[in-house]
């Protein structure tokens, strides 16, 4: 009997205000636009940082996401390329159009499909939210990681994400280093400032 596939790990990725609590969209939006922010993630969810130098098929990340998340990306810009796109609902007739994103029931199903791939298939596995993911992705044994965007400007929201960081034992913040050797690149430390918003990236390690 053949073994099942272990279970690939999850890093969430989330950009959320600092005050008064980890917010992150109002009215199914992100109240910011930041370019350079945007950029980062596109790089981040996109590069292949361990891939077998063996391997003969071209591996890519999974981006996990919620039917809500899925829909508020313009329809131009979904699925988000270069990246196995994977959108849960509960609604098995939900209809994702020729766009080749996969769809699952729930995050463990989510989880099965992707690891079923293969070890040449999926690299790393994103959740990119909503809210509702986001907390079923912390509650889950595989998550690992997380990678914020800290906005340190005040803004009105009214969604947000579980503010379990640094409040909870378990979680840990890594240092710059690690948050660079983690995502493949340098990138910019501290406080960085985009028009008015002022924002620094962190990665936080589950223990």
């Amino acid at each position: 009997m053949t073994a099942a596939p272990p279970t690939k790990s999850l890093t969430l990725i989330v950009a959320a205000t600092t005050t008064p609590t980890l917010g992150i969209g109002r009215n199914g939006a992100l109240p910011w636009r930041l370019k350079s922010e945007l950029a980062y993630f596109a790089r981040v969810t996109k590069r292949v940082v361990a891939a077998a130098p063996t391997s003969t098929s071209a591996r890519v990340n999974a981006v996990i996401m919620g039917r809500k998340t899925w829909f508020s990306i313009p329809p131009r810009f979904r699925p988000l390329p270069d990246r196995l796109n994977v959108v849960l609902s509960r609604d098995s007739s939900l209809d994702l159009g020729n766009s080749g994103a996969v769809l699952a029931r729930s995050l463990e199903d989510a989880l099965e499909k992707i690891s079923a791939r293969g070890e040449d298939g999926v690299e790393r596995v994103f959740v990119i939210g909503g809210a509702e993911i986001y907390k079923a992705a912390l509650e889950h044994p595989a998550a690992k990681r997380v990678l914020l965007t800290r906005i340190n400007t005040e803004f009105e929201v009214d969604t947000f994400f579980p503010d379990v960081l640094g409040a909870t034992e378990g979680w840990r913040k890594v240092g710059w280093e690690g948050l660079c050797k983690y995502v493949g690149e340098e990138v910019p430390e501290g406080i960085q400032k985009e028009g008015e918003v002022e924002y620094e990236y962190e990665l936080w390690e589950r223990e």
